[in-house]
């Protein structure tokens, strides 16, 4: 296997400047989204240098993947793709996919793996580039060069992927958006504009440049459909019949 180019840009972003401010963002949400998550099993899928698990407190704890080479951060590493996760059905407690949609061919067949992986009750968080921000607005004017290591076309909006994520029987918990600077690439730059950081929250929240998306996989409950005894009308009594031998007696009585 080899690592998908998608991927790797994403990676390489994630260690320039405008990256290390995203990550910060993003690491602070997922530590405390999953400060409060119990279980037996966590997955990171993706990003395996990056330990998003590290606050959790499961202990079995694995990163994902399609990299032989790479090594993990915070735990075993296990090669495979997100579309095609090597896991029992119903096994794993939580999963975290940092920007994994917006970097594979077929986002749907990765949901799809989540939610057939998951148990009931089951976490998965989600973080992505938010279309409809400031970085996202830039990103799709023609004749500027990209700055952001996915395509405009690749973006999914946090809301696109919670439908996604209800029609697969999932809750959304938490919807977090962050990240309000212009997109600027020196450090000296995003340090006068962290007001933007304080204001944005209040002001417009949605329009965050980076997204954080907590779900919990639903089981509908079965009912069954049918007569409700509790509700049976009593059965009236019956009247008695009269048999030879009663008739027998009463003219007995009678003599």
């Amino acid at each position: 296997m080899v690592e998908h180019e998608e991927t790797a840009r994403v990676k390489q972003w994630l260690n320039s400047e405008l990256g290390r401010y995203a990550r910060s963002w993003e690491a602070t949400q997922m530590n405390h989204l999953l400060s409060n998550v119990f279980g037996y099993h966590a997955i990171q899928i993706g990003m395996p240098h990056w330990d998003l698990l590290r606050e959790n407190r499961i202990s079995h704890k694995w990163y994902t993947h399609s990299k032989i080479e790479a090594t993990a951060a915070g735990g075993a590493l296990v090669v495979c793709e997100a579309e095609q996760l090597p896991f029992a059905s119903e096994s794993i407690d939580l999963l975290v996919l940092p920007h994994v949609l917006e970097t594979s061919s077929d986002p749907h067949q990765v949901l799809r793996e989540v939610q057939r992986v998951l148990v009931p009750e089951g976490k998965v968080l989600i973080s992505g580039f938010n279309p409809w921000s400031l970085w996202g607005a830039r990103e799709r004017m023609p004749g500027l060069e990209r700055l952001l290591p996915v395509e405009p076309h690749q973006q999914l909006s946090p809301w696109r992927v919670a439908d996604w994520l209800e029609l697969l029987s999932f809750e959304l918990n938490n919807e977090e958006f962050g990240c309000y600077s212009p997109l600027f690439l020196q450090k000296k730059w995003l340090d006068r504009w962290t007001m933007m950081d304080r204001w944005g929250p209040k002001w417009w929240p949605i329009i965050g440049a980076v997204y954080v998306l907590k779900a919990t996989k639903r089981v509908n409950s079965i009912t069954m459909v049918g007569l409700d005894w509790s509700k049976k009308t009593p059965a009236r009594a019956q009247p008695s019949v009269a048999t030879g031998r009663n008739m027998k007696n009463k003219q007995s009585i009678k003599k």
